[in-house]
């Protein structure tokens, strides 16, 4: 009998074949060897059963259901893939051994532990485990295919976890909707996010800006020109501050102070996933999940790089071998200038900042393969940049600088300097050359106020001796900045670094690895908060809607803070690791799940119901209308938990009272002579008398606003809603909305003056 290969995706399955069965007949949803049969997943085939393959009632939201507490969790095949799962049950009937070959990582393995729970497959299994797709990757991984025994605890993990997200996003989702009669989408991971983003709103918002001042002088010795700035308590009175302007303005000062080291830069970590996210947000405005699906495609189809979703930014000693061949192939493409000026000699074992295997858990950090890239489309080409760029900087030297800290005295006022003097440019001579720094490249402004002067083009020759001369000098106005805005970048940091923020020793360590979920499903929560309307885009700034700041105020208001809370992830992540590495016992784990989940049923049921005005204009059932039935808030990838949680929604609207289903009346139709009613359409909002010729009807979506049931009241009662906030293609403005003509339903803008 042969041996059945099941890999996670399609293209994966199809470079397997290459190498181990070349001459493989192609059947379309496997390919056949002599010795191999090569199928697929298409990432999730099963999943955990929806709460009413447990019981009827459950279809409909109520309640006095809650919780909903399995004894043993059900699964359940997706209907869209029903027929490749039925194909791999077929295949596995003329096989005796089976390799699991999915993804090297515990999502991967719980793909391939449902498929093989779901089909009882009895035949011994192998484990292919590898970190890219090239053939000589995959011929090396199948020589030395490992025992699936190994990856058991790693199975145990990946089950516990999900069935926790189940317990408590099912729950939780289902409690706070229930409640408040509004879909409020709750999860493990999205909820803390949607919180950090929530709290650094009302930073912003509580912020209360200062006025001080700062006075600059400007300094000659001899050819020498330099900038200092005055040290002192912060200065709040114009008055003090253009006195001391006036005061050293053409008068001799001395060098109180300096201080010369020499300074190195070493090149950045090479790339795991979260940081080449924040680098393509920051550098070309690419949303995480855009950046993961590019870096997907330039490991599958082109197999240029090795796999993208690692939480590591090192390599293990068999690696340096690899990256050594991978620099003399870039020798021979359009980076051969930059690979010619390599050292070779700097990338080995010893160099901890490179090779470090106690970091390296299921992956390496993401490196070139051996292939030479072909036609690669213009953003797949921009994010192969970064990763090239980044791995060539590994075999060049540091940045060299002299650092200079200077205190001038003039008048008794001590002004201070620091200057940052280019000895060799190193690594950096691989950046733009509009930015050697290594930093983000600053407006003209931002460069004027940054700190430390940057001298790259001469020497700082400063004779501490000798006196100086204060030319000019100035005291200009300054206001404290509150906090920035998330963007997608800086909230990937945040939810990476989450741990910073706990007291807790242990837990800090936990987070260190994982933070507020992993770097394959940060994307997904991110794009899971848009799609039920918890946050929205302005430009690549991240604001919360009024939905979703009513959503974290319920949480905490209910007394369930730990759902808001980075600690229970850090818990969680703990724990989950003990499990995976055979050091914890799931049972435990999922035992303190379970009384989570009671205590949350237990305290929103004693919560008030919020008034439906607390949604604000996201309220509209239409905004993150789920289109799957399961838990909320996984943010699973492929067609797994995601999509179910979508399904679990709707149900959720269509159950929950008050929601479509229930033609309610809007108010009087105010055409004139009609006598009909408005009622909510799929697409907008009409009269009831439409078969008698009425064609008045107000559209949900105008100018960029979602026309929610609270603001069709105000336009019915008084023809204009209240002053609303819009960001066009300009800067952002206040204006209502009006109804123009009373007969059409027509709406205009009124901007406020």
């Amino acid at each position: 009998m042969k041996t059945l290969v099941i890999a996670e995706k399609p293209d994966m399955g199809r470079n397997i074949a290459a190498v181990i069965e070349p001459r493989a007949k192609n059947a379309r949803s496997y390919l056949e060897g002599e010795q191999y049969i090569i199928t697929w997943a298409i990432g999730h085939l099963v999943g955990l059963a929806e709460p009413d393959a447990y019981d009827d009632r459950y279809k409909k939201w109520n309640f006095r259901d809650l919780p909903i507490m399995p004894d043993q969790f059900k699964i359940v095949p997706h209907y869209k893939t029903k027929n490749q799962l039925k194909t791999i049950g077929e295949l596995a009937k003329r096989c005796d051994r089976i390799v699991n070959a999915c993804d090297a990582g515990r999502e991967g393995q719980y793909i391939f532990a449902l498929i093989q729970q779901q089909l009882k497959l009895k035949q011994p299994v192998r484990r292919l485990w590898i970190s890219d797709l090239t053939a000589e990757s995959i011929a090396k991984g199948f020589r030395e295919l490992r025992a699936a025994e190994e990856f058991e605890n790693l199975t145990q993990a990946a089950r516990a976890r999900s069935e926790a997200d189940w317990l408590i996003g099912m729950n939780a989702t289902r409690a706070f909707t229930t409640k408040h009669n509004t879909l409020l989408s709750v999860g493990r991971v999205q909820t803390p996010v949607l919180a950090l983003i929530y709290d650094r709103q009302k930073e912003i918002e509580s912020f209360e800006s200062l006025t001080y001042y700062e006075v600059k002088a400007h300094f000659r010795q001899e050819a020498l020109e330099y900038t200092g700035t005055w040290q002192g308590d912060r200065l709040t009175s114009k008055e003090k501050a253009e006195a001391i302007a006036v005061r050293v303005k053409g008068k001799e000062g001395k060098i109180a102070k300096y201080e010369v080291k020499d300074t190195k830069e070493y090149p950045f970590k090479l790339y795991d996933l979260t940081l080449l996210q924040r680098d393509a947000n920051a550098k070309f405005g690419f949303s995480a999940k855009k950046t993961l699906d590019i870096a997907q495609a330039l490991y599958e189809r082109h197999k240029v790089i090795s796999y993208p979703r690692t939480n590591s930014n090192y390599v293990n000693e068999q690696n340096i071998e690899g990256m050594h061949k991978a620099l003399h192939m870039l020798k021979s493409t359009s980076y051969q200038e930059q690979a010619e000026g390599a050292n070779a000699s700097l990338v080995h074992k010893n160099n901890k900042a490179i090779c470090n295997p106690e970091k390296v858990e299921d992956h390496h950090a993401i490196l070139p393969t051996l292939k030479r890239p072909g036609q690669l489309g213009k953003e797949e080409q921009q994010l192969y940049d970064l990763i090239i760029l980044r791995f060539l900087s590994q075999f060049y030297p540091p940045a060299l600088y002299k650092q200079h800290t200077v205190l001038t005295e003039v008048e008794g006022d001590l002004f201070k300097t620091n200057v940052k003097e280019l000895l060799s440019l190193g690594w950096k001579v691989l950046m733009p050359s509009t930015d050697k720094s290594g930093k983000k490249t600053k407006s003209a402004k931002q460069e004027e106020e940054e700190e430390d002067l940057e001298w790259n083009d001469r020497a700082f020759d400063l004779d501490p001796e000798k006196p100086v001369k204060c030319g000019k000098s100035e005291a200009k106005e300054k206001a404290t900045q509150p906090p920035k805005s998330y963007t997608e970048g800086t909230l990937l940091k945040a939810m990476e670094s989450a741990g910073r923020t706990i007291e807790n020793d242990e837990l800090r360590d936990a987070m260190k690895d994982s933070g507020l979920g992993t770097p394959a499903t940060r994307a997904a929560t991110i794009e899971r908060l848009k799609k039920v309307g918890y946050i929205a885009m302005q430009g690549k700034k991240i604001t919360i809607t009024q939905k979703g700041r009513t959503a974290v105020e319920l949480i905490r208001q209910a007394g369930v803070e730990l759902l808001t809370s980075p600690e229970m992830t850090g818990q969680w992540e703990r724990r989950l690791h003990q499990i995976s590495k055979g050091e914890a016992a799931s049972v435990k784990f999922m035992d303190n799940v379970r009384k989570f989940t009671v205590s949350i049923i237990e305290k929103v049921g004693v919560q008030q119901a919020a008034p439906s005005s607390l949604f604000g204009t996201d309220q509209e059932q239409g905004r993150g209308k789920p289109r799957s039935r399961s838990a909320a808030g996984k943010g699973k990838r492929g067609t797994g938990t995601a999509s179910r949680t979508a399904r679990t929604e709707t149900a959720a609207a269509a159950a929950a009272p008050g929601t479509p289903g229930e033609r309610l009346t809007h108010g009087p139709c105010p055409r004139p002579g009609c006598h009909g009613q408005i009622i909510e359409g799929k697409k907008g909002y009409g009269c009831t008398a439409f078969k008698d010729g009425c064609g008045f009807v107000i559209w949900k979506e105008f100018s960029g606003k979602k026309i929610s049931a609270n603001m069709l009241k105000s336009l019915l009662a008084s023809g204009r809603t209240q002053l609303l906030s819009f960001s066009g293609t300009g800067e952002p403005y206040k204006a209502r909305i009006v109804l123009q003509d009373r007969s059409s339903g027509k709406l205009s803008i009124e901007r406020s003056t």
